[in-house]
Parts: structure tokens; C-alpha cells; sequence
């Protein structure tokens, strides 16, 4: 289903049902690629500093079937954080994935930088985006492997702009550490899920085991990005978002990149971008 674009502001909290088809506990038949292994169709990148759309230095490609961030054709960093959104947002879903930590981070990237990269759920739409915005609001799984400086161990959760309840209680922390996890190895395939229940539940996955469980992600009303999309008119509860892959200064590849809808209300899509 393809929706025509809104408004910065509208763009940020309309709400569309989506026309993808219902999926409960199915076999593999029930998973829809989100990537066609041939190009970056369906998906549009965004990089501070750089308008909507620009894939800066070519550093989100498609080789061998295999989503690559790749940092070669950069003279340095530069802050020039990235990430690649989904031309549709969701809701009620299990995301399915595979990443490997390739190569070493850029030289001038922050510290916490290197051996870290993440996806993004019920992130803010990027037509809502500061052009000069790090990272979306939204809710982040992150990966972390071996030689990283940011974890003790991957999975964790981060939120830019937003605050989660972990065991019924509210915590403003801004990263919430996994359970019965540990650092990924480097240049090795590992398989991460996500599982979203709108506004109600979200849990992490690593290799099958989950390592984190929280709910009622929400809006942080002190945080600059979040007021902007509080003044649009975004609800302070966190149902929906995109979908966005990160690129910060890490090489990284992804692979078997699947999802599927779950029951409680289908999938739902924001101001898809799709022309």
C-alpha cells in the first residue's frame, strides 16, 4: 500500500492501516523480505548534516544480496551519522535479522562509535527530521561485537528522545542493559528479532533467546527532538514508527532481513515515502 507524503508535521503521527496480511506463529512463508536483494527500493537514507534521500559517499549498498554500510569512499567522519528508513512505518510486528561487524570504525568517530550499530523501531518519520539530527526519536536495539568501548554486552536498548517502562516501573535511563547476554564475535553472522506490540510490549532477541523485555514506550518531554514532534502534535505514548538501520561510523552487514504482521491490530503504516 502506498501512501502519498504528508507534511513534515502531519508525517510524524498520521496513522494508515496498512495492506499487509495478517501473520500469527506460521511457518517461514509468513516472513516478508524487506529487502529485495538487489537494491535499496522501499527504504530512503538520511545523514545529519545532509538533505532527506542522500546516500552519502554510497554508504548503504546492496552486493551479493547483502545490505552493506561501508565507510571506503569517506575522507573522514565527520559526525556524519546515517541511518536508512523504511518507506513504511509499523506497529504490531516481529522483526527478524541478521548482522556481522566487518572491518574497523572510522578513525574520528567518537569512542562509543566503534563495534556499535542498532535498528530503529517507532522511530519518528525522517520528513520530521532537523537536518542536522543525529538520531531519530525512537527505540533502539542495539548490536554491539567484540572491541566495542559502549557495552558489556549486545541487545541492550537505547532511546533517543524516549523513555520506556522496564518491569512496570519508568526509567529515564537512556540505555537499559540486556539480560543473559554477551558481546558478539567480530566478522561473524549474528541473528537479532524484535517483537512489537505497539505501545504495550516490546522484547529483544539474540541468536533465539530473548535478553530484554519492556513496554509503554513514550515520548521524553525534555529532550529538544521529542518537544518538536510534541508541538506537531504527536501523542506522548509510542504505538508505531519506522523501521531504521544505522550507520555510525561502523562497518557493518545485514542480511535476511524479514518481518512479520502480528495480530493485535495488523501492521500499520505512517506517510509511506514511496513516489
Amino acid at each position: 500500500m502506498k501512501i502519498p507524503i504528508l507534511s513534515r508535521c502531519a508525517a510524524s503521527f498520521v496513522l494508515f492501516a496498512a495492506a499487509i496480511p495478517f501473520a500469527g506463529a506460521g511457518p517461514d512463508s509468513d516472513w516478508t523480505p524487506l529487502f529485495n536483494g538487489r537494491d535499496l527500493a522501499g527504504w530512503t537514507p538520511k545523514f545529519a548534516k545532509h538533505p532527506l534521500g542522500v546516500n552519502l559517499h554510497d554508504t548503504f549498498r546492496v552486493e551479493d544480496g547483502i545490505l552493506k554500510v561501508a565507510y571506503d569512499r569517506y575522507p573522514s567522519f565527520d559526525r556524519q551519522f546515517g541511518h536508512l528508513y523504511s518507506n513504511v512505518a509499523y506497529s504490531h510486528y516481529v522483526l527478524r535479522l541478521e548482522y556481522r561487524f566487518v572491518g574497523k570504525p572510522m578513525a574520528d568517530a567518537p569512542p562509543w562509535a566503534g563495534y556499535n550499530s542498532g535498528v530503529m523501531v517507532h522511530a519518528q518519520s525522517p520528513l520530521s527530521l532537523g537536518l542536522n539530527q543525529d538520531w531519530p526519536v525512537s527505540l533502539e536495539l542495539q548490536f554491539l561485537c567484540v572491541g566495542t568501548s559502549a557495552g558489556r554486552q549486545t541487545g541492550n536498548a537505547c532511546t533517543p528522545g524516549t523513555h520506556l517502562e522496564l518491569d512496570g516501573k519508568l526509567t529515564t535511563a537512556h540505555i537499559i542493559d540486556a539480560k543473559d547476554s554477551a558481546l558478539s564475535p567480530h566478522d561473524e553472522w549474528v541473528e537479532a528479532e524484535i517483537e512489537v506490540h505497539g505501545h504495550d510490549l516490546v522484547i529483544h532477541r539474540i541468536n533465539g533467546r530473548e535478553v530484554l523485555r519492556y513496554g509503554r514506550p513514550q515520548l521524553d518531554p525534555k529532550d529538544g527532538d521529542a518537544q518538536r514532534l510534541i508541538a506537531a502534535g504527536h501523542p506522548l505514548t509510542l504505538g508505531f514508527g519506522h523501521i531504521a538501520l544505522q550507520a555510525e561510523s561502523q562497518p557493518v552487514w545485514f542480511r535476511n532481513v524479514r518481518i512479520k504482521a502480528l495480530p493485535r491490530g495488523g501492521t500499520t503504516s505512517v506517510s509511506s515515502l514511496d513516489r
